[in-house]
Protein backbone atom coordinates (compact mmCIF):
# COMPACT_ATOMS: atom_id res chain seq x y z
CA UNK A 1 0.00 0.00 0.00
CA UNK A 2 1.45 3.45 -0.84
CA UNK A 3 0.55 6.37 1.33
CA UNK A 4 0.53 9.87 1.21
CA UNK A 5 0.67 11.99 4.63
CA UNK A 6 -0.86 16.00 4.01
CA UNK A 7 1.00 17.93 7.05
CA UNK A 8 4.20 19.88 8.43
CA UNK A 9 4.07 19.21 11.68
CA UNK A 10 4.92 16.99 14.65
CA UNK A 11 2.20 14.69 14.03
CA UNK A 12 2.35 14.17 10.96
CA UNK A 13 5.79 13.17 11.79
CA UNK A 14 4.26 10.48 14.13
CA UNK A 15 2.28 9.33 11.37
CA UNK A 16 4.57 8.98 8.96
CA UNK A 17 6.48 6.88 10.98
CA UNK A 18 4.19 4.45 12.28
CA UNK A 19 3.47 3.87 8.94
CA UNK A 20 6.35 3.20 8.03
CA UNK A 21 5.97 0.57 10.86
CA UNK A 22 3.11 -1.17 9.83
CA UNK A 23 4.04 -4.21 7.26
CA UNK A 24 1.68 -3.91 4.26
CA UNK A 25 2.92 -0.06 3.92
CA UNK A 26 5.25 -0.31 0.95
CA UNK A 27 5.65 3.31 0.05
CA UNK A 28 4.91 6.56 2.43
CA UNK A 29 5.68 10.06 0.97
CA UNK A 30 4.79 13.59 2.95
CA UNK A 31 3.72 16.68 1.82
CA UNK A 32 4.76 19.66 2.42
CA UNK A 33 7.23 16.94 5.51
CA UNK A 34 9.53 19.59 7.70
CA UNK A 35 13.37 18.67 8.23
CA UNK A 36 12.80 16.24 10.13
CA UNK A 37 10.10 14.12 8.06
CA UNK A 38 12.58 14.74 4.85
CA UNK A 39 15.23 12.79 6.78
CA UNK A 40 12.88 9.57 6.28
CA UNK A 41 11.01 9.94 3.44
CA UNK A 42 10.08 11.84 -0.05
CA UNK A 43 8.53 14.92 0.94
CA UNK A 44 6.91 17.59 -1.97
CA UNK A 45 6.88 21.33 -0.42
CA UNK A 46 4.02 22.17 -2.13
CA UNK A 47 0.85 24.44 -0.62
CA UNK A 48 -1.28 21.78 0.73
CA UNK A 49 -3.95 24.00 1.46
CA UNK A 50 -4.66 23.83 -1.99
CA UNK A 51 -7.15 21.40 -3.13
CA UNK A 52 -5.78 21.63 -6.84
CA UNK A 53 -2.80 21.37 -5.74
CA UNK A 54 -2.93 18.27 -3.50
CA UNK A 55 -5.05 17.00 -6.33
CA UNK A 56 -2.27 17.25 -9.05
CA UNK A 57 0.25 15.34 -6.49
CA UNK A 58 -2.07 12.43 -5.98
CA UNK A 59 -2.38 12.53 -9.73
CA UNK A 60 1.20 11.98 -10.11
CA UNK A 61 2.04 9.71 -7.13
CA UNK A 62 -1.05 7.64 -7.34
CA UNK A 63 -1.22 6.83 -3.40
CA UNK A 64 -3.65 4.07 -2.39
CA UNK A 65 -4.59 6.22 0.73
CA UNK A 66 -3.90 9.42 1.64
CA UNK A 67 -3.75 10.73 5.40
CA UNK A 68 -4.73 14.36 6.03
CA UNK A 69 -2.99 15.61 9.18
CA UNK A 70 -4.06 19.75 10.32
CA UNK A 71 -7.08 20.62 10.56
CA UNK A 72 -7.17 23.77 8.36
CA UNK A 73 -6.59 21.47 4.86
CA UNK A 74 -9.82 19.84 5.92
CA UNK A 75 -11.61 22.96 6.38
CA UNK A 76 -10.51 24.04 3.18
CA UNK A 77 -11.98 21.00 1.54
CA UNK A 78 -9.38 19.05 0.40
CA UNK A 79 -10.57 15.58 0.98
CA UNK A 80 -13.80 16.88 -0.65
CA UNK A 81 -11.52 17.02 -3.74
CA UNK A 82 -9.41 13.92 -3.53
CA UNK A 83 -12.42 12.07 -3.19
CA UNK A 84 -14.11 13.57 -6.18
CA UNK A 85 -10.52 12.63 -7.89
CA UNK A 86 -11.17 9.03 -6.96
CA UNK A 87 -8.80 8.77 -3.87
CA UNK A 88 -9.23 7.10 -1.00
CA UNK A 89 -8.81 9.67 2.05
CA UNK A 90 -8.46 9.22 5.64
CA UNK A 91 -9.76 12.60 6.71
CA UNK A 92 -13.56 13.94 6.99
CA UNK A 93 -15.23 16.47 4.40
CA UNK A 94 -15.28 19.83 4.83
CA UNK A 95 -19.19 19.48 5.57
CA UNK A 96 -18.21 17.02 8.60
CA UNK A 97 -14.98 18.99 9.51
CA UNK A 98 -17.37 21.50 10.75
CA UNK A 99 -17.47 19.62 14.21
CA UNK A 100 -14.00 21.29 14.50
CA UNK A 101 -14.21 24.84 12.66
CA UNK A 102 -17.66 25.78 14.34
CA UNK A 103 -17.86 25.61 17.80
CA UNK A 104 -21.59 26.55 17.47
CA UNK A 105 -22.12 23.64 15.12
CA UNK A 106 -20.50 21.47 16.90
CA UNK A 107 -22.72 22.33 20.06
CA UNK A 108 -25.90 21.90 17.95
CA UNK A 109 -25.05 18.51 16.82
CA UNK A 110 -24.57 17.21 20.66
CA UNK A 111 -27.44 18.82 21.60
CA UNK A 112 -29.22 16.92 18.43
CA UNK A 113 -27.62 14.10 19.71
CA UNK A 114 -27.99 14.02 23.15
CA UNK A 115 -24.50 14.33 24.17
CA UNK A 116 -23.68 15.49 27.59
CA UNK A 117 -21.50 19.20 27.47
CA UNK A 118 -21.49 22.60 28.89
CA UNK A 119 -24.00 25.25 28.42
CA UNK A 120 -23.14 27.68 26.00
CA UNK A 121 -23.94 30.92 23.89
CA UNK A 122 -23.05 32.56 20.68
CA UNK A 123 -22.04 36.24 21.00
CA UNK A 124 -21.68 38.73 18.42
CA UNK A 125 -21.41 41.54 19.78
CA UNK A 126 -20.11 43.11 23.04
CA UNK A 127 -23.69 43.21 24.64
CA UNK A 128 -24.29 39.55 24.25
CA UNK A 129 -20.60 38.52 25.18
CA UNK A 130 -21.20 40.21 27.79
CA UNK A 131 -24.80 39.03 28.77
CA UNK A 132 -23.31 35.46 28.19
CA UNK A 133 -20.25 36.78 31.10
CA UNK A 134 -22.61 37.64 33.75
CA UNK A 135 -25.23 34.61 33.43
CA UNK A 136 -22.12 31.60 33.52
CA UNK A 137 -19.77 33.75 36.34
CA UNK A 138 -16.61 32.90 36.93
CA UNK A 139 -14.39 31.19 35.72
CA UNK A 140 -14.72 32.67 32.38
CA UNK A 141 -14.36 30.10 29.38
CA UNK A 142 -14.28 32.32 25.83
CA UNK A 143 -13.25 30.75 22.73
CA UNK A 144 -13.09 31.92 18.79
CA UNK A 145 -15.92 29.97 17.10
CA UNK A 146 -13.47 29.28 14.07
CA UNK A 147 -10.10 27.11 14.21
CA UNK A 148 -7.43 28.61 16.10
CA UNK A 149 -5.13 25.97 16.05
CA UNK A 150 -5.50 25.14 19.51
CA UNK A 151 -5.34 28.69 21.24
CA UNK A 152 -8.53 30.11 20.79
CA UNK A 153 -9.60 29.78 24.05
CA UNK A 154 -9.10 31.49 27.40
CA UNK A 155 -10.44 30.93 31.20
CA UNK A 156 -10.04 33.23 33.33
CA UNK A 157 -11.66 34.80 36.71
CA UNK A 158 -11.17 38.71 35.00
CA UNK A 159 -13.73 39.47 33.54
CA UNK A 160 -12.16 42.23 31.42
CA UNK A 161 -9.69 39.88 30.31
CA UNK A 162 -12.30 37.62 29.13
CA UNK A 163 -13.87 40.76 27.56
CA UNK A 164 -10.41 41.81 25.44
CA UNK A 165 -10.42 38.25 24.30
CA UNK A 166 -13.89 38.27 23.04
CA UNK A 167 -13.24 41.48 21.27
CA UNK A 168 -10.08 40.79 19.80
CA UNK A 169 -12.02 37.52 18.29
CA UNK A 170 -14.60 39.18 16.84
CA UNK A 171 -11.80 42.08 15.28
CA UNK A 172 -10.44 39.04 13.61
CA UNK A 173 -14.06 38.52 11.62
CA UNK A 174 -15.29 35.43 14.10
CA UNK A 175 -18.31 34.93 16.58
CA UNK A 176 -17.41 33.93 20.02
CA UNK A 177 -18.54 31.45 22.26
CA UNK A 178 -18.88 31.75 25.82
CA UNK A 179 -19.34 28.16 28.14
CA UNK A 180 -19.94 27.09 30.96
CA UNK A 181 -16.77 26.43 32.95
CA UNK A 182 -16.51 21.89 33.61
CA UNK A 183 -14.85 20.98 36.59
CA UNK A 184 -12.22 17.75 36.57
CA UNK A 185 -9.29 16.65 34.16
CA UNK A 186 -9.55 17.15 30.82
CA UNK A 187 -8.93 13.73 28.76
CA UNK A 188 -8.21 13.08 24.97
CA UNK A 189 -9.99 10.28 22.87
CA UNK A 190 -8.93 9.95 19.24
CA UNK A 191 -11.73 7.65 17.80
CA UNK A 192 -11.34 6.21 14.23
CA UNK A 193 -14.66 6.91 12.45
CA UNK A 194 -15.47 5.11 8.91
CA UNK A 195 -18.40 7.30 8.38
CA UNK A 196 -20.76 4.68 10.39
CA UNK A 197 -18.88 3.33 13.61
CA UNK A 198 -15.88 4.15 14.96
CA UNK A 199 -13.05 2.25 17.83
CA UNK A 200 -11.18 4.51 20.39
CA UNK A 201 -7.77 4.41 20.80
CA UNK A 202 -5.81 5.03 23.84
CA UNK A 203 -6.67 8.13 26.12
CA UNK A 204 -4.36 10.42 26.41
CA UNK A 205 -3.54 14.21 28.42
CA UNK A 206 -1.92 16.88 27.09
CA UNK A 207 -0.85 20.47 28.64
CA UNK A 208 -2.20 23.56 26.81
CA UNK A 209 -0.44 26.11 29.14
CA UNK A 210 3.10 27.55 28.45
CA UNK A 211 4.49 26.64 31.64
CA UNK A 212 4.51 24.59 34.81
CA UNK A 213 1.46 24.13 36.89
CA UNK A 214 -0.38 24.92 34.26
CA UNK A 215 0.40 28.80 34.27
CA UNK A 216 0.60 31.80 31.29
CA UNK A 217 -0.87 31.59 27.73
CA UNK A 218 -2.26 28.76 26.03
CA UNK A 219 -0.48 27.19 22.85
CA UNK A 220 -0.74 23.99 20.62
CA UNK A 221 0.09 21.94 22.93
CA UNK A 222 3.27 21.53 25.24
CA UNK A 223 3.32 17.75 26.01
CA UNK A 224 1.43 14.70 26.66
CA UNK A 225 1.45 10.94 27.49
CA UNK A 226 -0.83 7.79 27.91
CA UNK A 227 -2.14 6.31 29.44
CA UNK A 228 -4.16 7.28 32.07
CA UNK A 229 -4.92 4.84 34.90
CA UNK A 230 -6.87 7.09 37.45
CA UNK A 231 -9.46 7.38 34.74
CA UNK A 232 -12.84 5.62 35.89
CA UNK A 233 -12.90 1.16 34.78
CA UNK A 234 -14.74 0.98 31.62
CA UNK A 235 -14.17 5.01 30.71
CA UNK A 236 -13.29 4.40 26.75
CA UNK A 237 -16.66 2.20 26.44
CA UNK A 238 -18.95 5.25 28.16
CA UNK A 239 -17.05 7.73 25.45
CA UNK A 240 -17.92 5.59 22.52
CA UNK A 241 -21.55 4.93 24.01
CA UNK A 242 -22.46 8.47 25.43
CA UNK A 243 -20.54 10.12 22.91
CA UNK A 244 -18.80 8.92 20.06
CA UNK A 245 -21.50 7.00 18.49
CA UNK A 246 -24.39 9.22 19.24
CA UNK A 247 -22.53 12.10 17.27
CA UNK A 248 -21.32 9.79 14.41
CA UNK A 249 -25.21 8.39 13.82
CA UNK A 250 -26.30 12.29 13.83
CA UNK A 251 -23.83 13.33 11.14
CA UNK A 252 -24.58 10.11 9.24
CA UNK A 253 -28.24 11.17 9.47
CA UNK A 254 -27.67 14.60 8.16
CA UNK A 255 -25.98 13.35 4.92
CA UNK A 256 -22.30 14.39 5.88
CA UNK A 257 -21.14 11.16 7.45
CA UNK A 258 -17.82 11.52 9.03
CA UNK A 259 -14.40 9.54 8.01
CA UNK A 260 -11.39 10.53 10.09
CA UNK A 261 -10.28 11.05 13.62
CA UNK A 262 -13.10 12.52 15.87
CA UNK A 263 -11.25 14.11 18.48
CA UNK A 264 -13.00 13.92 21.91
CA UNK A 265 -11.84 17.08 24.21
CA UNK A 266 -13.15 16.07 27.57
CA UNK A 267 -13.72 16.64 30.94
CA UNK A 268 -14.10 14.17 33.52
CA UNK A 269 -16.73 16.11 36.05
CA UNK A 270 -19.04 15.20 38.70
CA UNK A 271 -21.59 14.86 36.52
CA UNK A 272 -19.41 12.30 34.23
CA UNK A 273 -17.99 12.36 30.98
CA UNK A 274 -18.57 16.42 29.09
CA UNK A 275 -17.97 17.21 26.05
CA UNK A 276 -15.33 20.26 25.81
CA UNK A 277 -14.83 20.46 22.02
CA UNK A 278 -14.85 17.90 19.27
CA UNK A 279 -11.67 18.01 16.62
CA UNK A 280 -11.49 16.65 12.99
CA UNK A 281 -7.98 14.99 13.34
CA UNK A 282 -4.95 13.61 15.47
CA UNK A 283 -4.40 15.81 18.30
CA UNK A 284 -0.88 17.36 18.36
CA UNK A 285 1.10 16.69 20.61
CA UNK A 286 -0.94 13.70 21.85
CA UNK A 287 -0.63 12.01 18.66
CA UNK A 288 2.91 11.46 19.31
CA UNK A 289 2.75 9.20 22.66
CA UNK A 290 -0.55 7.45 21.49
CA UNK A 291 0.79 6.21 17.89
CA UNK A 292 4.44 5.21 20.29
CA UNK A 293 2.22 2.57 22.16
CA UNK A 294 0.24 1.40 18.78
CA UNK A 295 -0.05 -2.25 18.10
CA UNK A 296 -2.35 -2.34 15.34
CA UNK A 297 -1.01 -1.61 11.80
CA UNK A 298 -1.41 1.94 11.69
CA UNK A 299 -1.66 1.78 7.42
CA UNK A 300 -4.02 -0.40 7.44
CA UNK A 301 -6.24 0.56 10.59
CA UNK A 302 -6.70 4.28 8.19
CA UNK A 303 -7.79 2.06 5.33
CA UNK A 304 -10.54 0.29 6.51
CA UNK A 305 -11.84 3.65 7.97
CA UNK A 306 -11.69 5.26 4.77
CA UNK A 307 -13.06 2.85 2.52
CA UNK A 308 -15.95 2.21 5.24
CA UNK A 309 -14.69 -1.46 6.63
CA UNK A 310 -13.81 -1.06 10.57
CA UNK A 311 -16.50 -3.24 11.75
CA UNK A 312 -15.22 -6.15 9.65
CA UNK A 313 -11.57 -5.30 10.00
CA UNK A 314 -10.73 -3.68 13.44
CA UNK A 315 -13.56 -3.46 15.77
CA UNK A 316 -10.57 -2.88 18.17
CA UNK A 317 -7.42 -1.72 18.43
CA UNK A 318 -4.24 -2.85 20.16
CA UNK A 319 -1.74 -0.77 22.42
CA UNK A 320 1.46 -2.19 23.53
CA UNK A 321 1.79 -2.72 27.61
CA UNK A 322 3.79 -0.12 27.99
CA UNK A 323 3.63 3.98 28.69
CA UNK A 324 4.58 6.94 26.58
CA UNK A 325 5.49 10.66 27.33
CA UNK A 326 6.00 13.70 24.37
CA UNK A 327 7.88 16.66 25.92
CA UNK A 328 7.45 19.86 23.13
CA UNK A 329 10.04 21.90 22.79
CA UNK A 330 9.54 25.44 21.69
CA UNK A 331 11.11 28.52 20.81
CA UNK A 332 11.83 31.87 22.56
CA UNK A 333 8.79 34.32 22.61
CA UNK A 334 6.38 31.24 21.54
CA UNK A 335 3.19 31.63 21.49
CA UNK A 336 2.96 35.13 20.93
CA UNK A 337 6.50 35.88 18.50
CA UNK A 338 8.39 32.58 18.42
CA UNK A 339 12.00 33.93 17.56
CA UNK A 340 12.98 31.42 14.43
CA UNK A 341 16.60 31.59 12.46
CA UNK A 342 18.39 29.72 15.29
CA UNK A 343 20.42 26.74 15.24
CA UNK A 344 19.25 23.38 16.96
CA UNK A 345 21.50 21.17 17.68
CA UNK A 346 21.86 17.26 19.52
CA UNK A 347 19.41 15.68 18.48
CA UNK A 348 20.72 12.76 16.95
CA UNK A 349 22.15 12.25 20.29
CA UNK A 350 19.16 12.76 21.57
CA UNK A 351 17.41 9.71 19.44
CA UNK A 352 20.42 7.77 20.46
CA UNK A 353 18.53 6.59 23.72
CA UNK A 354 16.63 3.32 23.76
CA UNK A 355 13.07 4.03 23.21
CA UNK A 356 12.79 7.72 22.49
CA UNK A 357 11.85 9.39 18.98
CA UNK A 358 12.78 13.11 18.31
CA UNK A 359 9.62 14.62 16.16
CA UNK A 360 9.60 17.54 14.08
CA UNK A 361 7.47 20.36 13.42
CA UNK A 362 8.46 24.37 12.97
CA UNK A 363 11.91 22.87 12.04
CA UNK A 364 13.97 23.60 8.41
CA UNK A 365 17.50 22.33 7.26
CA UNK A 366 20.47 25.38 7.28
CA UNK A 367 22.83 25.65 4.07
CA UNK A 368 25.33 23.05 6.08
CA UNK A 369 22.87 20.30 6.96
CA UNK A 370 22.08 21.41 10.63
CA UNK A 371 18.56 21.92 12.04
CA UNK A 372 17.44 25.42 12.50
CA UNK A 373 14.16 27.12 14.07
CA UNK A 374 11.43 27.76 11.64
CA UNK A 375 8.06 28.18 13.97
CA UNK A 376 6.81 27.82 17.45
CA UNK A 377 6.69 24.01 18.40
CA UNK A 378 9.80 22.63 17.25
CA UNK A 379 10.62 19.32 17.97
CA UNK A 380 8.64 16.44 20.12
CA UNK A 381 10.56 14.24 22.05
CA UNK A 382 8.51 10.83 22.67
CA UNK A 383 10.17 7.96 24.81
CA UNK A 384 8.11 4.51 25.95
CA UNK A 385 9.01 2.75 29.11
CA UNK A 386 7.20 -0.06 31.29
CA UNK A 387 5.94 2.93 33.20
CA UNK A 388 5.41 6.48 33.22
CA UNK A 389 8.42 6.94 35.53
CA UNK A 390 10.24 5.15 33.61
CA UNK A 391 9.16 6.98 30.31
CA UNK A 392 9.31 10.19 31.74
CA UNK A 393 12.52 9.65 32.86
CA UNK A 394 14.12 8.64 29.55
CA UNK A 395 12.69 11.93 27.76
CA UNK A 396 13.80 14.13 29.76
CA UNK A 397 17.32 12.53 29.63
CA UNK A 398 17.05 12.99 26.24
CA UNK A 399 15.40 16.51 26.27
CA UNK A 400 19.17 17.37 28.02
CA UNK A 401 21.07 16.59 25.26
CA UNK A 402 19.35 18.71 22.55
CA UNK A 403 20.41 22.34 22.39
CA UNK A 404 18.19 25.15 21.26
CA UNK A 405 18.85 29.11 22.18
CA UNK A 406 16.41 29.74 25.25
CA UNK A 407 14.55 27.34 24.63
CA UNK A 408 10.96 26.83 26.18
CA UNK A 409 9.80 23.29 27.78
CA UNK A 410 7.52 22.09 30.44
CA UNK A 411 9.41 19.89 33.41
CA UNK A 412 6.14 18.54 34.89
CA UNK A 413 4.46 16.49 31.89
CA UNK A 414 3.23 13.58 33.87
CA UNK A 415 3.95 14.34 37.12
CA UNK A 416 0.45 15.04 38.71
CA UNK A 417 -0.60 11.59 37.19
CA UNK A 418 2.82 9.79 38.83
CA UNK A 419 2.45 11.46 42.17
CA UNK A 420 -1.42 10.42 42.54
CA UNK A 421 -2.10 14.02 42.38
CA UNK A 422 -5.59 13.65 40.14
CA UNK A 423 -9.09 13.87 41.20
CA UNK A 424 -11.99 13.25 39.61
CA UNK A 425 -14.67 15.61 41.13
CA UNK A 426 -17.30 13.50 43.16
CA UNK A 427 -15.15 10.24 42.99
Amino acid sequence: MKTLVLGPGGREHAIVQALRADPLVSEVRCAPGNAGIAKEVPVYPIDVSSPQLVVELCQELQPDLIVVGPEALLAAGVTNALQAAGFAVFGPTHQAARLESSKAFAKEIMHAAGVPTGQAHTATNLEQLEAALDEFGEPYVVKDDGLAAGKGVIVTHDRNEAIAHGQAIFAGGDPVLIEEFLDGPEVSVFVIADGKDGVAMSPAQDFKRIYNDDEGPNTGGMGAYTPLDWLPENFTEDVMEQVARPVLAEMAKRGTPFTGVLYCGLAVTKKGIQVIEFNARFGDPETQPVLARLKTPLGQLLKAAADGKLATTFPTIQFHDNAAIGVVMASEGYPDTPKTGVQITGVADAAKHENVSVLHAGTTTGDTGEFTASGGRLLTVVATGDDLVEARDTAYAAVEKISIPNAQYRTDIAAKAINGEITIPGA
